[in-house]
């Protein structure tokens, strides 16, 4: 789950990308945004209206990724 709300910051499981840096460019994020690993949910593709990004630094993914599975 991403959220611009920028109070769910400093938890491990959560990765934050600041506006207007390379990383939230790249992702198509517009605001600052936290990524939130503890917080899986499944969506189906139909329920899926319009994709704004795509996060590809995928070490710190698979590190915060890791602290929620392997705890």
């Amino acid at each position: 789950m991403i959220s611009s709300n920028m109070a769910r910051a400093g938890h491990p499981q959560r990765i934050s990308i600041i506006a207007g840096t390379e990383s939230s460019r790249h992702a198509g994020l517009l605001l600052d945004s936290i990524i939130m690993t503890d917080n899986f949910i499944t969506i189906r593709d139909e329920e899926i209206y319009q994709v704004i990004g795509r996060f590809d630094d995928l070490e710190s993914l698979n590190f915060t990724l890791r602290v929620r599975l392997f705890r």
